[in-house]
């Protein structure tokens, strides 16, 4: 009986030793910790959100800056010269029809004779008083701006010009009266030979009265250009380049883009992404090159 007792007690030293390199062995077996990764494998880092690059269509646009000027504009001037102006029918800035009585004259040998509009449109300038002398030779009674019709005309570089073309679409914004619609009427055929520039004739469609002179801004739709874009607050600028910064394998990557056109807060990307790839929505100078991060999609994020 004290044998077995003495045996017993001589074989637990050996079973912790052996539980004991087998927890050891265990240990030495599992794989370390890379730095910077939780027990599942996955990067530790901070929180980020990105989306997909994605298509995007782009219009290609020309602007013009110019003035307000009348297509056309005719003088009214009665034959008689010395008669008076008695009567005023009309006044700057109506809109008359043509043969609509704009004023009552008398010659010196008495009477009264008729002023019309010799077109519809809209009376730009008057000069007509009461008692007034009026003739032939001296300054026009009226000017009416024919059919009420208004061009925006400006300056376009020769680099441009190729681009533009007569019924083009535009959209003009004008100082004091909003924006209108608009088409390109005419393009000059020679190019000033100093500033490079050519001249381009705007019609606006909207037949109201605008203010003669007046500046204005064009936007002329020549085309349009589908590609890939991001958000401009997904791009970097800086000495290195024009950078994005794509999320592969929760790590950062900085990817070096060539940029077109821009649009709505989107840019066009020429070179350096693919449709599909993973951009940080917010690009900033805290994240690095193979930093660990946990992307969250901007659609999830919010």
């Amino acid at each position: 009986m004290n044998y077995c007792i003495l045996r017993a007690l001589s074989q637990k030293p050996a079973a912790l030793l052996a539980a004991t390199l087998l927890t050891s062995a265990l240990l030495t077996a599992q794989p370390a910790l890379a730095a910077g990764e939780e027990d599942g494998g996955a990067p530790r880092g901070p929180a980020v959100t990105v989306l997909k690059v994605a298509k995007y269509c782009f219009n290609n646009n020309v602007e013009v800056s110019g003035i307000v000027l009348a297509r056309e504009e005719t003088s009214v001037r009665p034959e008689r010269l010395g008669a008076k102006v008695t009567d005023i029918m009309a006044d700057a800035g109506d809109t008359v029809t043509a043969g609509q009585v704009l004023a009552r004259i008398s010659p010196p040998e008495g009477g009264s004779i008729s002023v019309q509009a010799p077109v519809a449109g809209l009376i730009s300038q008057s000069t007509a008083q009461i008692g007034g002398m009026v003739g032939a030779k001296g300054e026009a009674l009226f000017n009416i701006v024919v059919r009420s019709e208004y061009d925006l005309v400006g300056m376009v570089p020769v680099k441009d010009i190729a681009k533009l073309q007569v019924g083009q679409q535009a959209r003009i914004k004008i100082i004091g009266a909003g924006e209108v619609d608009a088409r390109v009427r005419r393009i000059a055929p020679t190019i000033e030979p100093n500033s490079q520039l050519g001249q381009v004739f705007i019609g606006i469609t909207p037949a109201r009265r605008f203010l003669i002179n007046s500046s204005g801004r064009a936007l002329i739709k020549t085309g349009q250009s589908c590609g890939i874009a991001v958000p401009l607050t997904a791009i970097l600028y800086g000495s290195a380049g024009t950078v994005v910064q794509v999320v592969r394998r929760a790590r950062i990557e900085t990817r070096r883009v060539e940029v077109g056109l821009m649009a709505a807060g989107q840019v066009e990307i020429k070179e350096g992404l693919q449709e599909g790839d993973t951009v940080v929505a917010r690009a900033g100078a805290l994240l690095r090159e193979g930093d660990p991060v946990r992307p969250v999609m901007a659609a999830a994020a919010k």
